[in-house]
């Protein structure tokens, strides 16, 4: 068993709702990443440089700690999906990808000080189902899913959007790869089941 305290890299409520899943305590920190892509920067690129320095900014802070850092992103017609924000726009994007496959990026960095304990990315693909435009503005307003990339909660209502999910992990979907995070964290000394 490590002594050393385990932090949370990020103020996603969903990450912080997986983590806690692992029955591990942990705290939270803001890592204060600007998360603008470079420019040409491809998405799995973008998502992994990012996990590392939202591990990175807060593991200087706290040296003596373990710290997990992690980013998600989706990808469609070779671009990213940002968080729609509004209603409208969730439309828009749930329209685009109606009868389409979007690809989910979610990088996992774990770090203490400056030593990287490792390094996961996972990758899922949600396949939607034709949707109509009556059934997209009725899941918008019933699960309003504007703080999400992809216009969706996948662990709600936004199931039923899909005719399949492709991935090894279905937390990576959600936000936080726990069969991932648990590895690691058993590699940087935590005792989990």
């Amino acid at each position: 068993m490590t002594d050393a305290a385990l932090v949370l890299a990020s103020t996603s409520r969903y990450r912080r709702e997986l983590l806690s899943r692992l029955g591990v305590p942990f705290d939270c920190a803001a890592p204060g990443v600007d998360e603008t892509p470079l420019r040409d920067e491809a998405p799995g690129d973008l998502v992994v440089r990012l996990a590392r320095a939202k591990a990175a900014a807060v593991a200087r802070a706290r040296p003596d700690d373990c710290v997990i850092g992690s980013d998600q992103l989706a990808a469609f017609d070779g671009r990213v999906l940002g968080k729609p924000g509004v209603p409208e726009r969730a439309c828009e994007q749930l329209a685009a990808m109606s009868g389409k496959s979007v690809e989910f990026l979610t990088a996992l960095c774990v770090m203490r000080g400056e030593s990287e304990i490792g390094l996961h990315v996972d990758r899922t693909v949600v396949r939607f189902r034709a949707l109509t435009a009556v059934e997209i503005e009725r899941y918008v307003a019933a699960e309003r899913p504007l703080d999400c990339a992809g216009s969706f909660k996948s662990e709600g209502l936004g199931i039923a959007l899909f005719d399949a999910i492709e991935t090894e992990d279905p937390t990576g979907l959600v936000g936080l790869p726990l069969i991932a995070t648990a590895r690691l964290l058993r590699a940087a000394g935590f005792d989990l089941p």
